[in-house]
């Protein structure tokens, strides 16, 4: 082996070989087991929370196909409707071209070669997260298969009367021109105004006030609202008032909905611009009037004045007249939440418009059902809360987008705009008996992404078809997805499994949280503190990480701010991890349904651990290689830490499988790492050190076997987390103990074997560990160099202790670097002494001739005065009511846990000083 781990000498050459052998396909026996990657946008790139939650998946395959399962990771990726239109409609522009120049047809191939060149940027990317995902089963939702499957679905839903078409309120974006859903949108808040108008009362006995913070909506008002109790307003109900800037009078009606104690407590009616406005005149049948183009234009049911206008044009110009009316009472500041679209950036207008919608409440029905009867577990169990509160509240669900990319509406229209829906137009005339002659022109909107994302779990596999895959893997295991995305897809994938499969789609859902910075800030690039997972793996310099997160920013201001926030979290770049530390990072973080906190300092430890594991498989097969390792048979004899370390690994590898089960890889990871570096690097390597230069053959052969075999199973136990480390060193270590196999992806995962632990050896090494450590520890207080060789005195001991003591002298001897040991008698004065505590019996070191002890207290006492300096700045700071009122919570939380540190320290400090003060 290199005497240096370098993982990108080793990385990519073993994701290769795993994938061009055909290692990540099922077996032919075993139980199935399958996960469904929740499918990444085409158009992606690889971000924290992706390689996070994959992560998760991976470690699951890994170890359900270690244990024999037959596994299945469905790999695949989503066609992304809106975003992959936009890529593509950018590359046109910079050529002066637009989609309509090209026609819908030669758009699509355009998209389609798009795709095949440059779309598979994120598939790339899991294979260097180490992946195992079945890249042979890979699909798409724009394959053919998929395809078939969206239009049965649409089909069999229409003609359930469970799919229809009708004029809705939906969410409209006026730059894509298309509605979008509810995760399309971001709502952020932001400085506006609250403007407040007269409305006068026909009858001329007055008028009325109403705030409103879109005045231009006004257009289309249709009523004004009161609560039913409001004293105030009783002699009005019934009445009407007159429309400011139109010739309409509106009436004023009662609805719960007003609040009476927000503003004069009357509220404007909008219908076709607002959806709070929308269920008011569902309520009330109000006329519904929509003011808007489908770029936010004042339309022709505006005021000829305001026609053509852009909106917000329109609302300087209604402000104007309004004032110049007489009309407009006051203006105030007012925040308030804005939405926008994710991709376009634009404002999101709530529009009237006709889409397909499904009739949810029917299939959420038994949906709810299954969660609540068990079939579907939440993993944590809290979601199904979120899940329940949703589901129980479901509105019908707006399926037709406005764009060309995605999967076309299976419908046609005839000339007086009959509604035909078929699999294909000639399937469509055949089932409505239509002639050859008889019209058709197919809907131009596409569906929503989630329509076909909500087949997944059944459509990959091969469904509608009866395959035999679909039979094996359905239902699957476990769904592993972040709880923003449980309504969007998760919910209607039960709904949409349950429909069309009869059975739910996963038994259960594993809900991760967030990965956030090490301060618990979300991460974004204007801040600066976002990580690629990429950069971590392969590292990136400062200057390589300014370019890549400002060029071809067009905002000058944005780009001075993400450099000088970059600057500050990245000061020197970002270091080269390699994979498996990342992946290490993820696990350890990964407890359930928290959000997590992502520290450049944590994935460097575990890059240690990293070097660590390395180091003992070089020391392994220094001591192992092309010597008798037992193979051959013949006498061998276990050492008491032979005996140790086996039961121990029993331990662990058991704690291991319950955590894993559990889903608590967090758990798991620290299992693994406690056991590798504290038990077996750390002790068991030390131990071998001493046994291995034994005369006794036996015991030689005895230790080298056990240095291998434990090994061995430990890279199995670890390889779902660190896949490449281990099965680089599994190549080395496999042959020593007697195994043929081509690589650890496919070895069995360990089983325990209780049999093996021995209570009496671990309490033994136990025993010398304390009386080690207790010796480490007075050196360390006492300023003695661990190399020194010391006296030791024992006090107090017991019979099991002397027994203990004899069995073991020799390991004492030199692990403790011991130049002298002796057992006190009873009545014997032990001199002055540094004490250690091992049970009841007193581990001594004499001081005499070992320290200079007023060089020691001169030491100390610099040392203490030195941190009793630092205590009252901080101190200062926490009894400051200003810091704590200003400061971030996790400012306060780091000045509170060095306060901390340093009152430890300073107590330990004392305590040396009074132990050396009393020598």
């Amino acid at each position: 082996m290199e005497k240096t781990y370098d993982p990108h000498a080793i990385e990519q050459r073993w994701y290769s070989f795993w994938e061009e052998e055909g290692f990540f396909s099922p077996g032919s026996s075993g139980e199935p087991y399958c996960i469904m990657i929740p499918p990444p946008n085409v158009t992606g790139s690889l971000h924290m929370g992706h390689a996070f939650q994959d992560t998760i998946m991976d470690t699951l395959i890994r170890f359900h196909r270690m244990k024999g399962d037959k596994t299945l990771w469905q790999a695949g990726s989503d066609h992304a409707g809106i975003a992959t239109q936009m890529v593509v409609e950018r590359q046109l522009a910079a050529e002066g071209k637009s989609r309509d120049d090209l026609g819908r047809d030669a758009f699509i191939e355009r998209v389609w070669e798009w795709k095949n060149q440059s779309g598979n940027t994120i598939t790339r990317q899991l294979r260097r997260m180490g992946s195992s995902l079945d890249w042979s089963r890979e699909r798409f939702t724009m394959d053919q298969g998929l395809s078939s499957a969206v239009r049965e679905v649409f089909v069999r839903l229409y003609r359930e009367d469970l799919i229809y078409r009708g004029q809705r309120l939906v969410n409209w974006d006026p730059v894509l021109h298309t509605a979008v859903s509810d995760l399309e949108v971001l709502s952020s808040e932001e400085k506006g105004r609250l403007w407040h108008m007269r409305y006068p009362l026909t009858d001329g006995s007055g008028h009325l006030i109403v705030a409103t913070t879109r005045p231009e909506t006004m257009l289309g008002d249709t009523a004004v609202a009161v609560h039913p109790d409001d004293e105030r307003y009783q002699k009005l109900i019934g009445k009407t008032v007159q429309l400011p800037l139109s010739r309409r009078q509106i009436p004023i009606i009662t609805d719960h909905y007003v609040d009476p104690e927000f503003g004069t407590g009357c509220v404007k009616i909008t219908p076709a611009h607002d959806f709070n406005d929308y269920a008011v005149g569902k309520r009330h049948d109000l006329e519904m009037i929509n003011i808007f183009t489908i770029d936010a234009k004042i339309n022709e049911n505006g005021p000829e004045c305001y026609q053509g206008l852009d909106r917000f044009e329109a609302r300087k110009r209604i402000l104007s007249d309004l004032e110049a009316d007489g009309l407009l009472e006051k203006t105030e500041d007012h925040s308030l939440m804005i939405p926008r679209g994710d991709r376009s950036g634009a404002i999101i207008e709530p529009f009237l418009t006709d889409q397909w919608f499904i009739k949810a409440a029917p299939l959420a029905e038994p949906a709810i059902k299954a969660v609540e009867e068990g079939r579907i577990r939440f993993v944590p169990e809290n979601w199904d809360k979120t899940y329940f509160e949703w589901m129980r509240n479901i509105e019908d669900w707006c399926i037709s987008r406005q764009i060309w990319w995605g999967h076309r509406i299976p419908a046609w229209y005839d000339e007086d705009g009959n509604i035909y829906v078929g699999h294909d137009e000639e399937e469509t005339r055949k089932h409505y008996n239509l002639l050859p002659d008889h019209s058709l022109i197919q809907d131009t909107d596409v569906l929503d992404t989630w329509f076909s994302s909500a087949l997944w779990p059944f459509s990959t596999l091969g469904w509608p078809d009866q395959t035999e895959a679909l039979k094996t893997f359905y239902p699957t295991s476990v769904l592993v997805t972040g709880f923003d995305i449980i309504f969007f897809w998760v919910a209607r994938m039960i709904m949409m499994g349950i429909k069309f499969m009869g059975d739910v789609p996963f038994r259960e859902v594993y809900i991760h949280g967030l990965v956030r910075d090490a301060e618990g800030q979300k991460m974004s690039k204007s801040k600066g503190n976002i990580l690629d997972p990429i950069d971590l793996i392969d590292g990136i310099s400062l200057d390589e990480l300014l370019e890549k997160r400002t060029s071809g920013l067009m905002q000058p201001q944005m780009a001075i701010r993400i450099d000088k926030s970059t600057r500050k979290h990245f000061p020197d770049g970002i270091s080269s991890y390699g994979t498996d530390a990342l992946r290490f990072t993820f696990a350890s973080l990964a407890s359930t349904g928290r959000d997590v906190r992502f520290d450049l300092g944590r994935i460097e430890g575990y890059r240690n651990f990293c070097n660590k594991l390395w180091n003992a498989a070089r020391f392994v097969l220094m001591n192992t290689e092309h010597q008798d390792c037992g193979l051959d048979g013949g006498n061998l004899s276990y050492s008491l830490a032979d005996h140790w370390i086996q039961s121990r690994l029993q331990t662990v590898g058991q704690s291991m499988i319950d955590s894993i089960n559990a889903y608590r890889l967090d758990l798991a990871a620290q299992q693994i790492y406690d056991f590798l570096w504290n038990e077996y690097c750390d002790w068991y390597l030390e131990f071998a050190k001493i046994n291995l230069q034994h005369a006794d053959k036996a015991s030689v052969r005895g230790t080298r076997e056990t240095l291998v075999q434990v090994l061995e199973n430990v890279l199995r136990l670890l390889h779902p987390l660190m896949p490449f480390i281990t099965e680089e060193i599994w190549q080395r270590i496999a042959p020593l103990a007697g195994i043929e196999g081509k690589t650890i992806v496919v070895e069995p995962y360990p089983v325990p074997n209780h049999e093996r632990v021995d209570a009496d050896s671990i309490a033994e090494v136990e025993w010398i560990m304390a009386v080690i450590l207790g010796l480490r520890r007075i050196r360390g207080e006492m300023n003695i160099s661990p190399g020194k060789p010391v006296p030791v005195l024992l006090e107090n001991t017991n019979p099991l202790d002397r027994e203990r003591l004899e069995r073991n002298n020799e390991t004492l001897q030199k692990l403790g670097r011991i130049e002298s040991l002796h057992l006190l008698g009873s009545g014997e004065q032990a001199p002055d002494s540094a004490i250690a505590l091992v049970d009841q019996m007193k581990v001594l070191i004499p001081m005499s001739g070992l320290i200079d002890k007023e060089a020691e207290l001169d030491r100390i006492a610099k040392e203490t005065e030195k941190l009793k300096k630092a205590l009252p700045r901080i101190e200062g700071k926490l009894n400051n009511p200003g810091f704590l009122a200003k400061a971030p919570d996790q400012v306060v939380e780091k000045e509170k846990a060095r306060l901390k540190q340093l009152q430890v320290a300073l107590a330990n400090l004392e305590q040396q000083y009074r132990q050396i003060k009393a020598i």
